[in-house]
């Protein structure tokens, strides 16, 4: 036992000298890895977007344990190469449609290795100042270009905060609003409280309303109409708030959205917001996707009515060329989201804490679930220096125009139709029944697809399209993604990866056409 001691002492004693910064290594495997990254997006094209392997497919390929001894990164690195790329959907393609873009671009790239670099914490203004006050005046820069009211900056009496995701933004304005009511009628009644949105409304509001303990009963999706173009009618959102007050619940909050992901619909801000002005209702809007475009002028009234709501959200990492992850949140009340997430133990307690608040001392741990956050705003910050806010409108109008582009593709071929309107650079379509049938016609004469026989018009429709689809996706050439609306089922096509080029949608709409000639 003594031996096995010593050995393991002259072990530790041997590599606690080992500089794991060294800046010479640094730089050689930096350089490596630079220069791989650099030919991956050089011939990201030639990959097939979506990927191809199977379940389970790597831990076929990589060993059981982790090693014990060291490996070289140049061992590694062929690693990523033969084992780790295959099993990548190549979200950066310029034959990906799926989904919402998630830009990058080099200088957001090069903001993510700046913050990791630094590695720094900034929950508080001593824990890092530059984090704090960079972070402060970012989102004052990018309230601006979205030309929110001053009441949601730090020049105002608001303010703004980079989470994660959506779902934190939702969870913190959520509980913010749950805790202001429940000082005023007691915590007993929490099961009482109401929160609504729409029927189109992402997923992550009612997982964020489950945590902060909203009764899943007390979820309202209100069901939107074709008539509305399947944004929340501020009518249907009174109607089922008397409904409640009449059972003696409590309306909380209401989640509006500019942007669904389905189909991009819009909710209407200012009828809605003077219904929840009514009842104290919090209005939050997620624009996650959308509010990009919103710096664009053309765009900006998508979010009219922003002046009456009480907080405000999108991602930058959607198509803002800031990479992953990046979610903007502005409130007008910072108060509500300090009253309900502040801590002040002894450990973080020092001089600036110990002053009255200041613009440069704001303690973004109290404006968020945890107690670390990233230094996001410099990945943010060196992406709105190197492009310009005019280049970023540029950029997404670009992408809006590509959207255009396919749109008219589809609308020439009058196999296809484009289901709902084109709002940003989303294009809802899909084969039309008509289309459907005159196939199905050719294909029953062989017996091929008596299969569709038991469906109705519209569910025969919907699974062709859904078919074709996947044998699209499968050929690895574009991937797009799905969405059923109204009962519609429909094909999305978005535009808007930093790689995209016309050529790449022309490409697209050809790999549909040819896909649905061997239907």
């Amino acid at each position: 036992m003594g031996s096995l001691t010593s050995d393991l002492e002259l072990e530790y004693n041997s590599n606690s000298s080992i500089n794991l910064l060294d800046s010479e290594e640094f730089r050689r495997q930096g350089h490596m890895f630079v220069d791989f990254m650099a030919e991956y997006y050089k011939n990201i094209d030639k990959y097939p977007v979506r990927s191809q392997v199977e379940p389970g497919y790597l831990k076929k390929r990589l060993p059981e344990s982790a090693p014990y001894s060291p490996e070289s990164v140049e061992t590694i690195l062929q690693d990523v190469r033969e084992h780790i790329v295959p099993g990548i959907t190549h979200w950066q393609s310029p034959n990906y449609f799926a989904y919402f873009p998630a830009t990058s671009s080099v200088a957001g790239i090069i903001g993510e290795m700046l913050s990791s670099g630094f590695n720094v914490v900034g929950l508080d203004w001593i824990s890092s100042p530059a984090a704090v006050e960079l972070e402060n005046i970012v989102m004052d820069w990018l309230g601006q270009m979205l030309d929110l009211p001053k009441s949601f900056l730090f020049s105002g009496n608001g303010g703004g905060v980079i989470q994660g995701t959506t779902c934190e933004a939702l969870l913190c304005t959520l509980t913010a609003a749950r805790d202001r009511v429940l000082k005023k009628i007691g915590r007993e009644n929490i099961s009482k409280l109401v929160v609504y949105s729409s029927d189109q409304t992402h997923c992550a509001f009612q997982k964020a309303a489950q945590i902060v303990g909203i009764d899943r009963k007390n979820i309202r999706a209100i069901k939107t109409t074709k008539s509305s173009s399947y944004g929340l009618s501020a009518e249907s959102v009174l109607s089922q708030i008397n409904l409640d007050v009449e059972a003696e619940l409590i309306p909380l909050f209401l989640c509006a959205t500019v942007g669904t992901t389905a189909i991009t619909a819009v909710d209407p801000l200012k009828p809605l917001c003077d219904v929840a002005k009514q009842f104290g209702i919090w209005v939050h809007v997620d624009a996650a996707y959308a509010g990009s475009a919103c710096i664009c002028p053309e765009f900006r009234h998508f979010i009219d009515g922003v002046e009456c709501v009480d907080s405000f959200s999108f991602n930058p990492h959607k198509w803002l060329f800031t990479t992953l992850d990046c979610c903007c949140l502005w409130v007008k009340d910072p108060g509500c989201l300090l009253s309900t997430l502040s801590t002040n133990p002894q450990y973080l307690k020092n001089e600036a804490t110990d002053q009255e608040p200041k613009e440069q001392e704001v303690r973004y741990q109290d404006w968020q679930i945890t107690l670390c956050r990233r230094f996001r705003s410099l990945k943010l910050w060196v992406v709105i220096r190197n492009f310009g806010v005019a280049n970023l409108r540029n950029f997404i109008r670009s992408h809006v125009g590509m959207a255009k582009l396919f749109e008219r593709l589809v609308t020439s071929d009058k196999r296809f139709e484009v289901a709902f309107p084109r709002k940003f650079s989303l294009v809802c379509f899909r084969v039309t029944p008509s289309a459907v049938m005159d196939k199905l016609r050719t294909k029953y004469k062989n017996g091929t697809y008596d299969q569709y026989r038991q469906f109705s018009e519209e569910e025969r429709t919907n699974e062709f399209n859904r078919e074709l689809l996947e044998s699209i996706n499968v050929s690895g050439k574009v991937f797009m993604t799905h969405a059923i609306v109204g009962g519609i089922y429909v094909l999305r096509f978005a535009a808007g990866n930093s790689m995209t080029m016309e050529s790449h949608v022309r490409a697209a709409w050809t790999v549909v056409q040819e896909h649905l000639e061997a239907f």
